[in-house]
């Protein structure tokens, strides 16, 4: 299982790089005020972060306990990505329509764009991640 610090520097690192790409592509896509749309994005990137550290340690949890490991396969990672950005959208729905002003429709379907992005975003980051930095090997953790 990965230690609290590699958890934080995951996290950090993937709202950083997801929140400068999701800026301007979506502000250059909605052609919305890069100003406005980045304040929705800042909060939602505060919002994603305590989820995806939150949710990461319970996932692993799970793995642990299904499979005596929280290496993740391919499908681990799908069911991972859409449950990650599935309990996210219930949060951002109702900001969205909100603080943009558009009807709950507009929101959903912006919210959808975003959680397209961040599923294709995320896939991509935790392979890169953990190609970057493994999972330690449970015999190389110390013991005791």
């Amino acid at each position: 299982m990965r230690s609290k610090a590699d958890r934080i520097r995951h996290t950090v690192g993937f709202e950083l790089l997801g929140l400068v790409l999701l800026t301007g592509l979506g502000g250059w896509l909605l052609e919305l005020d890069m100003g406005h749309f980045g304040a929705l994005a800042v909060l939602f990137s505060l919002l994603a972060m305590v989820w995806n550290y939150y949710y990461n340690r319970l996932f692993d949890l799970w793995l642990i306990r299904r499979r005596g490991t929280c290496i993740k396969r391919q499908r681990d990672r799908v069911f991972h990505a859409l449950l990650f950005e599935g309990g996210l959208l219930l949060v951002t729905l109702p900001i969205i329509a909100w603080w943009l002003q558009v009807s709950p429709w507009q929101a959903l379907a912006m919210d959808v764009a975003m959680v397209v992005f961040y599923l294709v975003f995320a896939y991509l980051y935790n392979l890169a991640y953990d190609r970057l930095f493994p999972v330690p090997h449970p015999a190389a953790l110390p013991q005791g």
